[in-house]
């Protein structure tokens, strides 16, 4: 029985990832500020869980939440290009200072894997597609600068310290549990509620630019894989499905599935936001042996139905 201390660990991504270490009866401790992330995402498995109220820019905090772990799964984050680009000092103490003393902590206690949670954002400008490792562009917001960063130091420490660490880079994850009422909410949710509502759900721009859309469980799984394996250190790696769909086609999906034909009401693109995102996830097949178990379609079904559920 391994110990996992999951980061960010009542946030959507993290919360799921407690929750599926809880059923395999893994020891699970989470460090969680809940600035973003709620303790009702694990209610139904608190009781099996270590929770940790703290802050990731207090290395002591760190310290402390790191002790006896095998595994970390650092999901903590300012998860939002757009308040990054609001507060680009409040990403950076997070998503890059915060990194830093995650690891630092880690090495310190001699941690067998460190698996960090980085994102699409990385790939920047750079116009082609599908995304591949190594093709990074010139970074558009606070928040892909950060997870770059994060991203660095992860491959410093692997080289230097021999940690082993691997970087996930996930592409547009979805699923149940993600917050539709923040004023960054991410997109799925956002039309999901929308809809549900009989509301008009905002587009940023036409409505063409695409995305790679992943389902939390492939997520999940990811990170189990990451932190597991014995080869993939000092790697970055896409974690996505592979498929590619524009927001447009989003929302005629959501409406499919409820039934509905709410159209959207179109606004100026934000700044900081990516054209176009698909991933290349042939280098997680290779290293990891990942393969996205549950594809667009299936996941979206599951999440709507989640939303319905408690409208």
């Amino acid at each position: 029985m391994a110990t996992f201390l999951v980061t960010g660990g009542a946030g959507f991504i993290g919360s799921h990832i407690a929750e599926t270490l809880v059923r395999r009866g893994d020891q699970v401790r989470v460090l969680d500020n809940l600035m973003t992330g709620k303790k009702e995402n694990l209610a139904p498995f608190i009781d099996r869980v270590e929770f940790i109220e703290g802050d990731i820019r207090d290395l002591d905090i760190c310290r402390r939440a790191v002790r006896g772990a095998d595994h970390v799964l650092h999901q903590a984050a300012l998860p939002s290009v757009p308040r990054s680009v609001e507060d680009p000092l409040l990403a950076n103490g997070i998503n890059v200072t915060g990194t830093l003393n995650m690891l630092l902590a880690a090495r310190d206690a001699g941690v067998w894997s460190f698996v960090m949670a980085s994102s699409s954002s990385v790939y920047g400008d750079d116009p082609r597609t599908p995304k591949r490792e190594g093709q990074e562009g010139k970074p558009l917001s606070p928040y892909a600068v950060g997870k770059f960063v994060g991203e660095k130091y992860c491959e410093v420490f692997h080289d230097l310290f021999r940690m082993k660490t691997v970087a996930l880079r996930y592409f547009n994850v979805f699923g149940p549990r993600q917050d539709p009422e923040s004023q960054y909410a991410a997109v799925i949710p956002l039309f999901i509620t929308k809809v549900l509502r009989g509301e008009r759900p905002v587009v940023y721009g036409d409505g063409e630019q695409s995305r790679d859309f992943t389902y939390v469980d492939n997520v999940v799984e990811a990170n189990l894989l990451a932190a597991e394996s014995g080869v993939a250190g000092g790697e970055t790696l896409n974690i996505a499905c592979g498929e590619r769909l524009t927001i447009n086609a989003l929302l005629t999906a959501v409406n499919g599935i409820l039934g509905a034909d709410i159209r959207a009401v179109n606004a100026e693109p934000r700044p900081g936001d990516i054209r176009h995102s698909t991933a290349d996830v042939g280098r997680a097949r290779r290293v990891l042996n990942f393969n996205p178990r549950v594809p667009f379609l299936e996941g979206l079904r599951k999440t709507v139905d989640w939303y319905r559920e408690r409208s």
